[in-house]
């Protein structure tokens, strides 16, 4: 199946009014990630976002070209509607590799910086991007927990996304998408992230853009449901598919420790992730 776009299924997801299902986006680090992802919206019978965030791109030499024509590869072969997203950029220079090379969105990601200069350069972005036809995503206030950082405490000011200053933002910079701090962290191993479902509320009512939930490998099911029905629209999984990836092969080298073969641990690894997307697409997708 032809790539979808970005903003397609997020539009899709949106207009669904009664709050049924929003749709998912799974960061790709390996083929083996674009293969699962692709493998678990199939069998979930749901459409998924493969998105490269700069990190990723790193592990890869700093280069995207090789493994975001591998992912666009994978979604091309799949029956279900899949689209492939930038995620998380901060390089300026990322950011305009990314016409040319499939992605139909990006993630642009100034919120490290202080309010003004975030809109400033997320401004800059967007005019650029829709220049050429490409979707963009922002956040506005902090989710923590990526790179290594800790997850902000929740009276940390400046933690939890202001609607009144998350409408100014969407206004004066003229994105597509904002991603919300609510309750959830990046990086969460354990599914323990309580969200503020009234704030979410307050944001869909404020915002005329759709929301974006990142770290939400840290949330439980239920907490998910009500963030959807309440107004979260792209829900940002990551972190879950590598810890199921990593349980599989551990768990296989350790039945088989003269095990060489990649193939006998990855296999393994993979329909873990199928799994894991599978589980999370019934969950997100209503």
């Amino acid at each position: 199946m032809p790539l979808v776009r970005t903003g397609e299924l997020v539009s899709a997801a949106a207009e669904q009014r009664d709050g049924r299902g929003g749709v998912a986006a799974f960061n790709v680090i390996t083929l083996e990630h674009a293969e699962a992802i692709a493998a678990g919206a199939e069998r979930a019978g749901r459409p998924a976002i493969l998105q490269i965030s700069e990190n990723a791109v790193k592990f890869h030499g700093g280069r995207p070209t090789a493994v975001a024509a591998a992912t666009a590869a994978v979604a091309r072969a799949s029956a279900a509607p899949l689209s492939l997203h930038l995620d998380h950029v901060e390089s300026a220079e990322l950011l305009r590799a990314a016409d040319g090379e499939g992605f139909s969105s990006v993630m642009f990601d100034a919120s490290k910086l202080s309010y003004e200069a975030n809109v400033a350069a997320t401004a800059e972005a967007v005019a650029w991007a829709h220049a050429r036809g490409i979707w963009i995503e922002a956040e506005l206030g902090r989710v923590g927990g990526k790179d290594g950082e800790p997850p902000p405490g929740a009276h940390t000011p400046g933690v939890r996304t202001d609607p009144a200053e998350a409408l100014a933002y969407v206004s004066a910079t003229g994105v597509d998408a904002l991603a919300v701090a609510v309750g959830s962290s990046h990086a969460m191993t354990n599914r323990t992230a309580a969200l503020d479902h009234e704030l979410i509320g307050e944001l869909r009512r404020a915002v005329p853009v759709p929301l974006v939930l990142h770290g939400s490998s840290g949330v439980p099911d239920d907490e998910i449901r009500r963030a959807v029905a309440a107004g979260m629209v792209k829900i940002n999984v990551g972190t879950a598919l590598n810890t199921a990836f990593t349980a599989a092969v551990r768990a296989r080298l350790a039945a088989d420790p003269k095990t060489v073969d990649p193939r006998k641990y990855l296999a393994p690894a993979r329909e873990a992730m199928t799994g894991t997307v599978a589980a999370f697409l019934k969950v997100i997708g209503g």
